[in-house]
């Protein structure tokens, strides 16, 4: 009786690379402890409203100590946490539970995103927020655009970091600096969006974009 011809050997896990996507950006680096102590100090600080000299000067440190803490540059002594974090009105031990560190991540279902209006010289353009992290060192702020037929023109938004936009439907002169682009359907534009930049014919109405705005969020 022949025998059936032996099927491909199973793959060692250790032989196989991790799986990485077309991205050029860097590998992950794990925070130290200082590093993930100081990221929580400064959520924690940001979301109670407090300006880092108000914390300082409760917990009865330098603002530069502060600074230096909240960016995982010392190791803070347990009695210098236990003080910023009496300033902040939050327990010490809330600052070790989170070591190992928590992704952040948002999801909003298709129609639920926050609808921002806008008025004046905008008015007609409506802009739906598809997520929001409230962490990290970079702020990214995905929005629907959508033009309505009471929409007008507009080419003088301009404001920190960069901006891409991916048309879905309807077609528009975009204006940014000094270049016009004529976009339709599947169209994309990246840019620096500290020139001033925007919507300058509105060739079919109503439209929808996809921008996605990314800059560096404040140390403050």
């Amino acid at each position: 009786m022949s025998s059936s011809p032996p099927g491909p050997a199973a793959a060692n896990p250790s032989d196989i690379e991790d799986l990485t996507t077309g991205s050029s950006a860097p590998p992950v680096r794990e925070m130290t402890l200082e590093e993930s102590l100081g990221s929580q100090l400064r959520l924690l600080r940001r979301q109670a409203d407090l300006r880092g000299g108000d914390v300082a000067h409760t917990a009865g440190i330098s603002l530069s100590m502060l600074s230096k803490i909240e960016n995982g540059q010392i190791s803070p002594s347990l009695s210098t946490l236990q003080a910023v974090c009496r300033a902040l009105n939050v327990p010490l031990s809330q600052l070790f539970s989170t070591f190992e560190e928590q992704r952040d991540c948002s999801f909003v279902r298709s129609g639920q995103g926050v609808v921002i209006e806008r008025r004046g010289t905008k008015a007609g353009h409506e802009y739906q927020l598809l997520g929001h992290l409230l962490g990290g060192a970079l702020v990214m702020e995905p929005y629907l655009i959508t033009l309505h037929e009471d929409a007008q023109p507009y080419t003088n938004f301009r404001h920190n970091g960069v901006e891409l936009i991916y048309m879905l439907s309807g077609r528009v002169v975009y204006r940014h600096d000094t270049d016009t682009y004529e976009m339709g359907p599947g169209d994309t534009l990246l840019f620096d969006s500290g020139s001033p930049h925007g919507p300058e014919k509105l060739l079919e109405k109503p439209m929808t974009y996809l921008s996605i705005i990314a800059y560096p969020r404040s140390a403050d």
